[in-house]
């Protein structure tokens, strides 16, 4: 799968956002490196507590699949009546993605049409793994 085929599935994917509160829909698209792709979307909640990103929704969707080795994720973000664009995952994402993947982990951001690839390393230097509970 190209990197640009990754992005619309994330494209895709953030049409099925449910953002009733924000009106800011996200989609994501993984890739496992046995070649399956999971999407996930933004799920809203008005408690906002238990509200879901949807790069949570890929990864948890691809566990529960029995998947653990994954090689990239495409996301893209923006309000919801209109294109998506360059939307970076939050933090709590980010910790997710450590747990799962290793530095060199891709992420793709931007649109299908104009992207750019980071490593997990550079968009979380220093991250907190298990690594460092036996420290």
């Amino acid at each position: 799968m190209t990197d640009r085929e990754l992005m619309e599935k994330a494209q895709k994917a953030r049409e099925k956002a449910y953002c009733p509160y924000s009106s800011f829909a996200v989609g994501a698209a993984l890739l496992t490196k046995s070649g399956r792709v999971y999407t996930g979307c933004n799920i809203e909640n008005a408690a906002f507590g238990p509200t879901v990103c949807a790069e949570r929704t890929a990864f948890f969707a691809a566990v529960a699949a029995g998947e653990r080795e994954f090689a990239a994720l495409a996301v893209l973000g923006g309000p919801a009546d209109a294109p998506g664009r360059f939307t970076p995952p939050c933090g709590v994402c980010r910790q997710v993605m450590a747990e799962f993947c290793s530095p060199g982990f891709r992420i793709l951001l931007g649109c299908p049409e104009s992207f750019r690839s980071y490593s997990l390393e550079e968009l979380m230097p220093l991250s907190f793994g298990a690594d460092r509970l036996s420290e």
